[in-house]
């Protein structure tokens, strides 16, 4: 299934990903796997991987993914992983994938970043029926503790009707404000212009 994710989304989550990754020392670090892999009683595969890595000064990461299959051609994978900076900083998200024999098949993911200077939620779900018909959703929030300003953004698109996207910017008492594009992309959805403060 192909699933088409925003680009301002995809960069400002690869940002973060990346900042918080090199929170992690890699010297020093503890770190411990546990895999697994065998049969089922629906006569598939049950498979997965758990992580989990401390770093030397204070960060930490822990993720895991399960794949599990049926024999009829059914299968569903699901993973997870959660990251925390030295100095505060968290960053979580999980998501789940499942594939029918039909060709149909459904989506849903989430995350949540959060630091001194603000925080973002996102989650979404997309799904694809066994013609090929796709539609997908995704929902994000985003708030300034600098400022306050939020931002709160919807996108969807379906197979049938197209793309939609929509965004709303707010101030910390709550009034709607202008917005502006952010992350140095012109088609970026709007953000608050004082956000990037």
């Amino acid at each position: 299934m192909q699933i088409h994710a925003h680009p301002l989304f995809l960069r400002c989550a690869a940002l973060g990903a990346v900042a918080l990754a090199a929170a992690l020392s890699a010297a020093g670090a503890e770190a411990g796997a546990l895999r697994y892999r065998g049969t089922n009683a629906d006569g598939g595969v049950s498979s997965g991987a758990m992580v989990r890595r401390q770093g030397a000064n204070g960060g930490s990461l822990a993720r895991g993914r399960a794949i599990t299959t049926d024999g009829q051609g059914h299968g569903t994978v699901a993973s997870g992983a959660r990251v925390t900076g030295p100095n505060g900083g968290t960053g979580a998200r999980s998501g789940s994938t499942s594939v029918n024999a039909d060709g149909s098949a459904s989506h849903q993911s989430g995350l949540s970043v959060a630091n001194a200077n603000g925080s973002v939620q996102s989650s979404g779900s997309a799904t694809r029926d066994a013609a090929g018909n796709v539609s997908q959703s995704r929902s994000t929030t985003a708030t300034s503790n600098v400022t306050g300003n939020s931002v709160q953004s919807s996108t969807s698109y379906s197979s049938a009707t197209g793309l939609s996207h929509s965004a709303t910017c707010y101030n910390a008492a709550g009034a709607v404000i202008a917005c502006a594009p952010s992350c140095a992309s012109d088609s970026a959805p709007p953000t608050p212009t004082s956000m990037a403060a």
